[in-house]
């Protein structure tokens, strides 16, 4: 009987919720259909709790930067600072650290990764709370104190200070001359070290009263670095720098910039004896580069490597910045290239296509010589690494072939003056030689253009630039993209060719002899200006060939002959069976600045 009693009771009670719960819902089904300020009412109520929801979790999966710790705590300005936490982004793009109310600016940065941040203290340093600043949002501040403001003695790190330059000899010299700086802090090793001089160009020259101290984000601009392509660096101590007056120098005055910091200026007067160019009319350059690869099928465990050009540095291509790399690279700067990897497992089938995308900005400027070539004289310096280096036949340059060689003699004659010899050369391709427009096979020969007097602008490149080695001038092939009017990109190829205490001298020989090409202002004479001259709508990804070895024993490699860049691997793939296709499409101009 009590159990019965129990059993009568309980379902009592869940009958009476039921009943509850069934005038609930008559209720609220009765109130939505008679009033339609309710039915409102609700459908707020609903609208309101999606978007509170939406933006807990909008908030919770937000990757806000946080700072973890800072080394070190209290320093002076020059001193490197790590920051080291988590959510930084694995590149900079626009984000940024503040310290005591003051943003770095960009040339401050050494590196910067998802858990680790490198940068110069500047010199207007100032004590306050450090924040590290990304497009998530804000971290929560450390503190940093500037050691000439605290009032107990601190202990100087030894490894922190700034480099001093105590001497440089001689006082003056010529473009390419040899310096000898003396002084402290150097380094042992040159590392990313660099050697700074006032840049020749018409921007630089309205700032020249700026010390680099006082333009650290403008560096690239104002100043222009000793060019290790050009083999400048000759030695590097900690307290001996022996370096040659770059390409591009201005008289004014001479920095050392190493991991610590910049030091104290020092002027330098840089005379012009042969002539003297001019870098004017910059141009700034948004570019993207774009390759994809599709229909991966891999029968064994195996990997696919990507070697994409970076734009050069140069005197007249002062900045190439990396500002967005998609997917984040494996290596971001090897032999001036950036190296994505894909590694992909056995029987794996990728149905999804794999983009690769790189954005950079670049600046470039028109140069224009102005050379008594009565001054000129033959190159003295034989034994320097530049003049060997480019006067060697390689696998693009066949200066060595006997046809070449006899060609080269019969043009110059008993002519020993080396700017006069490049212009002969100049004088004769362009009037024996007819330009075609359409580019040729990318296994064409360009030997062919002796043969049957017609070539594309990249026969034109080769072969001018082959017939100055054969004549043991230094030369180089430069190959990049051609910007038109209508902010249109191609391929194309012109010549860098080298006068001893004067620097390079472009020509583009195509557009010397009539390449079809829309340039932002018109030239009156193209064959006259492209032979010592060239405007700002060239941008060059490579200077000569750029051998690249193979990463991987076996591995099968693609190259891509008469591309935007002379590098003798693109693609490399290691030796495991796997079939895919590629595209690399030509940079696109995202935008003009």
């Amino acid at each position: 009987m009590i159990t019965c009693f129990s059993s009568n009771k309980h379902i009592k009670k869940i009958i009476n919720e039921w009943d509850f719960k069934l005038n609930l819902q008559k209720s609220f089904f009765l109130l939505y259909r008679k009033f339609p300020l309710f039915r409102t009412s609700f459908y707020v109520f609903i609208i309101a709790a999606v978007l509170i929801t939406v933006s807990i979790i909008t908030v919770k999966t937000k990757k806000i930067p946080a700072i973890h710790s800072i080394d070190p705590q209290i320093g002076l300005p020059g001193d490197t600072m790590t920051i080291k936490g988590e959510n930084f982004g694995m590149t900079r793009g626009s984000s940024y650290v503040e310290i005591g109310n003051n943003r770095i600016t960009a040339s401050g940065y050494i590196q910067w990764t998802d858990n680790q941040i490198q940068l110069i203290l500047p010199s207007n340093i100032q004590d306050g709370l450090i924040f590290v600043v990304t497009s998530s949002g804000k971290s929560e501040p450390e503190f940093f104190a500037n050691e000439h403001g605290i009032p107990i003695a601190v202990p100087p790190d030894t490894k922190t200070l700034l480099p001093t330059i105590s001497s440089v000899t001689p006082a003056s010299g010529v473009c390419n001359g040899l310096l000898t700086i003396n002084g402290t802090n150097f380094g042992t090793i040159r590392g990313k070290g660099c050697v700074l001089f006032s840049a020749n160009r018409e921007d630089a020259k309205n700032e020249a009263s700026r010390l680099p101290q006082d333009i650290q984000g403008e560096l690239d601009i104002q100043y222009i670095p000793a060019n290790e392509q050009d083999f400048d660096y000759e030695y590097w101590s900690d307290n001996e720098i022996r370096v040659r007056i770059p390409d591009g120098a201005e008289g004014g005055v001479l920095v050392v910039k190493t991991e610590k910091g910049l030091s104290n200026v020092f002027k330098i007067d840089v005379k012009f004896p042969i002539g003297k160019k001019t870098y004017s009319d910059r141009k700034t350059y948004l570019i993207q580069l774009n390759a994809d690869i599709d229909s991966i099928d891999a029968k064994t465990d195996t990997n696919i490597m990507l070697k994409v050009p970076r734009p050069v540095k140069t005197a007249g291509q002062p900045m190439a910045e990396l500002t967005e790399c998609k997917p984040e690279p494996s290596v971001y700067d090897f032999k001036n290239t950036i190296i994505h990897q894909v590694e992909l497992q056995k029987n794996s089938q990728q149905t999804k296509k794999l983009s690769f995308t790189q954005n950079f900005v670049i600046s470039v400027y028109s140069i224009k010589t102005n050379i008594n070539e009565k001054q000129v004289k033959p190159f003295s310096e034989k034994s320097r690494i530049l003049y060997k280096m480019a006067t060697t036949p390689d696998k693009l340059i066949r200066s060595g072939d006997e046809d070449f060689i006899a060609l080269a003699k019969s043009i110059v004659g008993n002519e020993t003056n080396p700017y006069t010899q490049a212009r002969l050369i100049y004088e004769y391709i362009t009037k024996n030689y007819r330009l075609v427009n359409i580019p040729r096979k990318a296994d064409a020969n360009p030997k062919d253009l002796i043969k049957r007097k017609s070539g594309d602008a990249y026969d034109f490149s080769i072969v001018f630039t082959t017939l100055l080695r054969a004549c043991k001038i230094p030369c180089l092939p430069v190959s990049g993209i051609l910007i038109d009017a209508d902010k249109q990109s191609k391929p194309h190829w012109w010549t860098e060719f080298y006068i001893e205490n004067f620097g390079w001298i472009p020509v583009d020989v195509a557009l010397g002899i009539g390449l079809e090409y829309r340039a932002f202002k018109p030239i009156a004479n193209t064959h006259d200006f492209y032979f010592g001259n060239l405007d700002s709508q060239h941008i060059a990804f490579s200077r000569g060939w750029n051998e690249l070895k193979q990463s991987l024993i076996n591995s099968k490699v693609v190259y891509r002959p008469k591309s935007y860049a002379l590098q003798s691997i693109w693609e490399e793939s290691s030796s495991g069976n796997i079939n895919y296709s590629s595209l690399w499409n030509d940079p696109i101009v995202l935008g003009i600045y």
